[in-house]
């Protein structure tokens, strides 16, 4: 009986041993695994998801089967948009970003529980907050993923908005140097490091090689960078070509007007940002600062009232 008892516990702690091996290769792996991304051009790009993605990366295959349904098919419509807004979609599917929002409560849930017990035990109530915790901690894992991507989205915005002056002022040095279109375009985008707004002319150039029309790889560049300048730029490029009015004049003009809206948008920071500092300041620095010039006054008043 006692060599069953202690055959049993053996092969419990090897099995034990084994997945402890298993998740510690796992996330091993996950922590220094690189992804990259193909541009249109071929290079290739390195776009880290995050560690918590990554660590049910090997379960997405066998989830995705749930979303490729007709059912879901507004779901992954949506988040096949969200991928290209966040420049992901090379990495991702809609469907495999979908299986992650679901794989992420099932396999972070076994470990999240006993925190939220142990933390809804130290409250005074004694537990009655543990559904509260559990609910709270599942839903927080189901939508981070979203938030995620759609901070990563705002990111690529704002960088396509810095980066767009200076890439119409220099198609337009090269249009009006006697360059067609297409060709200050190409030119706009030989640089050896591609920020997002070269990546998504990259697409464009690409697309009138594989024969699309240029009004037509410029609609398809509006529709997948949902900004009012880009919006814009496409209108009056579109406009332009159907008119054969001088594209120099057009570029310069939506330069200069992108540069100034993008003085507007600072000027605006600018002024949010004493507002915004005063919470911080009114929570930490004017007490710290009242603590350090009134803590020795008070501490000798008491002094001397004790004695």
């Amino acid at each position: 009986m006692d060599g069953a008892i202690g055959g049993a516990a053996a092969v419990s702690v090897a099995l034990w041993a084994v997945a402890g091996a298993l998740f510690g290769a796992c996330l091993v792996s996950a922590v220094f695994r690189r992804d990259f991304v193909t541009l249109a051009d071929g290079r290739r790009q390195e776009r880290r998801l995050p560690v918590l993605l990554r660590l049910v990366l090997p379960l997405v295959p066998w989830a995705s089967r749930f979303f490729s349904g007709p059912r879901t098919a507004g779901m992954r419509k949506r988040a096949d948009a969200a991928l290209v807004a966040a420049g992901c979609d090379d990495l991702l599917s809609g469907a495999e970003f979908l299986a992650m929002r679901l794989l992420l409560p099932l396999c972070a849930g076994p470990f999240w529980l006993p925190l939220a017990h142990a933390a809804a035990k130290a409250l005074p109530s004694g537990g009655a907050a543990f559904p509260l915790f559990a609910l709270a901690g599942l839903a927080a894992l189901w939508f981070w993923p979203a938030a995620w991507l759609g901070r990563e989205g705002a990111k690529r915005n704002a960088a396509i908005l810095k980066a767009l002056p200076f890439t119409l002022d220099l198609m337009t040095l090269s249009v009006e140097a006697g360059l067609d279109f297409m060709s200050a375009l190409r030119r706009a985008t030989e640089r050896p490091v591609a920020d997002p707004l070269t990546e998504e002319l990259l697409r464009v150039v690409r697309a009138t090689q594989l024969g699309a029309t240029r009004r037509e790889a410029l609609l398809a560049l509006s529709e997948r960078v949902s900004l009012p300048d880009v919006k814009a730029l496409v209108r009056a490029l579109v406009q332009a070509d159907e008119l054969g009015v001088s594209l120099g004049s057009i570029l310069r003009i939506q330069a200069d007007q992108a540069r100034s809206r993008r003085f507007e948008r600072a000027e605006k920071l600018a002024n949010e940002a004493p507002v915004k500092l005063l919470a911080p300041l009114v929570l930490f620095i004017f007490p710290s600062v009242f603590l350090v010039l009134l803590g020795p006054v008070v501490y000798r008043m008491a002094w001397s009232f004790a004695r």
